[in-house]
């Protein structure tokens, strides 16, 4: 029972960081043109 006193906090913070990645990835432009990247090793001369 005392590791849950552990756990849950952890949980959380390791949450707070996977949603801090995702809001600072979209916010900086990492989505922004996602077709383009699959595309360019096909142009590449």
């Amino acid at each position: 029972m005392d590791i849950l006193f552990l756990l849950i906090p952890l949980s959380v913070i390791l949450v707070l960081l996977i949603l801090g990645g995702l809001w600072w990835a979209i916010n900086t432009g990492q989505f922004e043109d996602v077709e383009e990247e699959g595309e360019r090793i096909f142009n590449e001369d």
